[in-house]
C-alpha cells in the first residue's frame, strides 16, 4: 500500500504522462509509416504496433517505481522505513515489486483503453492467457531489474543510466515497430537473444494471434529469466548490500 500510494499521489506524472507518451509514438509511427494500407503479420501497421507499444509503457513504468524504491529511501534517509518493519526479505521484495506491476498494469489499462476507442487501431484480446502471461511477466522482469538497480544505485544518475543505457534499447530494438524476419541474420539473432522480444511478441500474440518468435519458448524462457532475477534480488536484500551499511 506503501508503495501504491507513493505513486498514485503524483499520477499524472506516473500514470497519465506514459499513457500520453505512449499514444504519441503510435500517431507518429502511423503517420510515419502505415501509410497506403500497410499490412504486418496479417493485420494494419497501427493494429501491429499497439500491442507492443502498450506493453513496453508496461515495462518501462514497472522499472521506473521500482528503481526509485530503495533509492529514494537511501537518498532521502527514509531508507530505516523498508529495515525496521517485522517483514522478511520475500515480504519486502514482494511489497516492491507488487506495487511497480500495479503501477504497470494501470499504465497498461489506460493506454489500452484509449487504443480501444481509437478509430483507426484494434486491440480486441483474442487470446486473454497470453495476455495476462506475457503482460505480468513483462511487468515482473522489469520489476526485478528496477529492484536490484534501486539496492545498487547510489545516485539518480546511476538509475538513469541503467533506464537510458539498457532498459530503452532493449525496450525499442525488441520488435515494437518491425518484424525480425526483415533484419540480417545476424540482428535477428541479437534480437532472439533479448528477452523483451519475447515479452513483445507473446503479449501481441495476445491481441492478433501472430507472433515472430515461438510463444511456448518464450513462456518458458520468461520464467526462468524471472526465476534467476527474483532469486538475485532476493539474496541481495537478505546479505544487506549497500542497503544496511
Amino acid at each position: 500500500m506503501k508503495e501504491v500510494r507513493r505513486f498514485f499521489k503524483v499520477k499524472l506524472q506516473t500514470i497519465w504522462a506514459p499513457a500520453i507518451t505512449t499514444l504519441l509514438f503510435l500517431v507518429i509511427f502511423t503517420v510515419a509509416l502505415g501509410r497506403e494500407g500497410r499490412m504486418v503479420l496479417g493485420v494494419p501497421f497501427a493494429s501491429f504496433i499497439a500491442p507492443g507499444l502498450i506493453v513496453m509503457a508496461m515495462m518501462q513504468n514497472a522499472f521506473a517505481n521500482a528503481s526509485f524504491s530503495l533509492l529514494g529511501g537511501k537518498l532521502q534517509g527514509t531508507i530505516i522505513d523498508y529495515l525496521m518493519p517485522p517483514l522478511s526479505v520475500g515480504e519486502v521484495l514482494a511489497a516492491l515489486v507488487g506495487g511497480a506491476m500495479t503501477r504497470a498494469v494501470l499504465v497498461g489499462s489506460t493506454v489500452w483503453l484509449a487504443m480501444f476507442l481509437w478509430p483507426t487501431v484494434t486491440v480486441s484480446v483474442q487470446h486473454p492467457w497470453a495476455l495476462l502471461f506475457f503482460g505480468l511477466m513483462g511487468a515482473l522482469m522489469l520489476s526485478f531489474m528496477g529492484v536490484m538497480t534501486s539496492i545498487w544505485a547510489e545516485k539518480f544518475d546511476h538509475s538513469a543510466a541503467i533506464t537510458n543505457f539498457v532498459v530503452a534499447p532493449l525496450s525499442l530494438l525488441s520488435g515494437t515497430f518491425y518484424v525480425i524476419d526483415n533484419l540480417a541474420p545476424a540482428f535477428q539473432a541479437v534480437s532472439k537473444a533479448n528477452p523483451f522480444f519475447y515479452v513483445i511478441s507473446g503479449f501481441r500474440y495476445s491481441f492478433i494471434g501472430e507472433s515472430d518468435a515461438s510463444v511456448t519458448g518464450g513462456i518458458f524462457l520468461l520464467l526462468a529469466v524471472n526465476i534467476a532475477l527474483g532469486s538475485i534480488c532476493y539474496m541481495l536484500l537478505r546479505s544487506g548490500w549497500k542497503i544496511k551499511s
